[in-house]
C-alpha cells in the first residue's frame, strides 16, 4: 500500500504543477473514471494547497455506459448531456483550468454494434464542439494524466492476477511519466526544454512537407501555410505553462489539409471507443482518405470517417523517436495518450491552432484558408516504428533526413 501511496503522490503533484500548472485563484474542474478516486483526492488536495479556491468533480462510470448500449431504446444513441458541456464551456470560458484522468476500458464497447457506437460518439461530439475549441485553442491550461483500473490493466497483461496487472501497469505509467527520479518536476523541466530545442530546430528549417517512407507506407504530408511545431510545456491564453499529456515525447504541428498524398500503414493497434482497430491502411488523394481498411475494426474505422468531411483529412502529424521510453517499455497500452508516445503519428480530424502562426487571433475560415482541418473529431493513430524514415521537404523540393529508422538524425 505504501507503494501505491508513493505513486499517487507522485503522480498527483506532476498533475498540479507540471501538467496543469494550476495558478493560485483558478478553479479546476476534472474529469475521471470512477475507479481513479484516489488519485482524484490526492490532485484535490495538490489543488487547494496550490491556490485553487474550488475543485469540481465529474465521475463517468464504464459500467453504466455499458448499460446504455443492453437496454436504453434505438433513439438513444443519437442524444448526449448538452446541458453537461455547455456548463464545461461555461467553466472553460470563466477561467478553469482541466485535468482529465485516463483509463478506460479498452474492450468496453468491442462486442457492442458499430452503429450503434457511432452514432452516440457523433451526438457527443456534436454536444461537446465549443468545449473541444476552448482546450484545441489553449483558451485554458488543461492536461491529461493516467489511473491504473483494473480493467485497463487485465487488457495491457493479460494472464496476470488482477492485482498484478494494476501493479505493473502502475510501474509503466510511473516510469513513463518520468516520475521514477528523486526530482520529477525538476526532470520534466529538463525534458521540455530537450523538446523546446527540437521545437526551435523545425521551426528554423520551415519544411515544406515531411516524407513517411516504410513497410505498407508512402506518404507526403504537406504542412499548412504558416505552420508551428509544438510539443511539450505550452503557455494557454490565460498565462499558464501546462504540459497537456503526461506523459508526451512529440513534437507536432498542422498539416495542410489538401496537401496530403500516399499511402500509409499503422504500426501500432488503436484502441478506440472500446474497439480496437488493428493495421489500418489509408490511401490519400489532395489531403482526403479515398480507401481506408483494417483487419480488425473496419466497420468503426470507416463510420468515423464518415463523421463529417474534416474527419477524411488530418489535422496533426507528430514525430516521436523508436527510442522514447514507452516505445522501448515495449508494451502495448492500448491507450493514446501513451501508444501515441511511443510512435510518430498522425490524426484524423480537428487541427490545433496553436499550430498555425497568430492562430488562435483567427476565425475558422482564415485558419481553414491556411490549410488548417476542421472536424468534431481527433484521432491520433500510429505510423512511426524503428522501419520507419522521415524526410523534410523544402519549399523547392529538396529532401533533408529528420529520421532514419524511426531516430533522429
Amino acid at each position: 500500500m505504501e507503494l501505491y501511496e508513493h505513486y499517487l503522490d507522485s503522480l498527483a503533484k506532476v498533475a498540479v504543477h507540471v501538467g496543469l500548472g494550476l495558478q493560485e485563484g483558478q478553479e479546476l474542474l476534472i474529469t475521471a473514471p470512477i475507479e481513479a478516486v484516489p488519485l482524484v483526492r490526492k490532485i484535490t488536495e495538490y489543488a487547494y494547497k496550490a491556490g485553487s479556491p474550488l475543485v469540481s468533480v465529474l465521475y463517468d462510470d464504464e459500467a453504466a455506459h455499458l448499460l446504455r448500449f443492453q437496454h436504453a431504446p434505438e433513439a438513444s444513441f443519437d442524444k448526449a448531456p448538452q446541458w453537461l458541456y455547455n456548463g464545461m464551456a461555461e467553466a472553460f470560458q470563466a477561467g478553469a483550468a482541466r485535468l482529465h484522468i485516463a483509463g478506460s476500458d479498452p474492450n468496453l464497447l468491442g462486442g457492442q454494434p458499430p452503429e450503434k457506437v457511432a452514432r452516440a460518439n457523433r451526438a457527443r461530439s456534436l454536444a461537446y464542439r465549443r468545449v473541444l475549441e476552448l482546450i484545441t485553442t489553449h483558451h485554458i491550461n488543461w492536461s491529461i494524466v493516467a489511473y491504473p483500473q483494473p480493467a485497463w490493466a487485465r487488457a495491457v497483461f493479460p494472464g496476470l492476477p488482477e492485482q498484478e496487472a494494476v501493479r505493473k501497469l502502475w510501474e509503466a505509467i510511473f516510469k513513463a511519466s518520468r516520475l521514477d527520479t528523486p526530482d520529477p518536476v525538476a526532470t520534466w523541466k529538463a525534458h521540455n526544454q530537450h523538446l523546446a530545442e527540437r521545437v526551435a530546430y523545425l521551426n528554423q528549417k520551415r519544411y515544406h512537407a515531411l516524407h513517411f517512407k516504410g513497410p505498407g507506407t508512402d506518404l507526403l504530408v504537406g504542412l499548412a501555410d504558416d505552420h508551428l511545431w509544438a510539443g511539450g510545456a505550452v503557455q494557454a491564453k490565460n498565462g499558464a505553462v501546462c504540459n497537456p499529456n503526461i506523459p508526451t515525447e512529440e513534437v507536432f504541428t498542422a498539416p495542410h489539409k489538401d496537401r496530403i498524398e500516399g499511402v500509409v500503414r499503422s504500426t501500432k493497434p488503436l484502441s478506440y471507443l472500446g474497439s480496437l482497430l488493428e493495421d489500418i491502411e489509408v490511401r490519400f488523394e489532395k489531403g482526403r482518405v479515398v480507401e481506408a481498411t483494417a483487419r480488425s475494426g473496419a466497420d468503426v474505422l470507416n463510420r468515423v470517417l464518415q463523421t463529417d468531411e474534416g474527419a477524411k483529412s488530418l489535422g496533426e502529424v507528430a514525430l516521436v523517436p523508436h527510442s522514447s521510453p514507452i516505445a522501448q517499455s515495449g508494451l502495448l497500452f492500448y491507450n493514446t495518450l501513451f501508444d501515441e508516445n511511443a510512435a510518430s503519428h498522425v490524426a484524423l480530424g480537428q487541427a490545433y491552432s496553436e499550430c498555425i502562426r497568430g492562430g488562435s487571433q483567427l476565425s475558422p475560415e482564415e485558419l481553414a484558408a491556411k490549410g488548417a482541418n476542421r472536424s468534431l473529431i481527433h484521432i491520433d493513430w500510429m505510423i512511426g516504428s524503428g522501419e520507419i524514415d522521415v524526410d523534410g521537404i523544402t519549399a523547392s523540393g529538396q529532401a533533408e533526413p529528420l529520421m532514419r529508422k524511426g531516430e533522429w538524425v
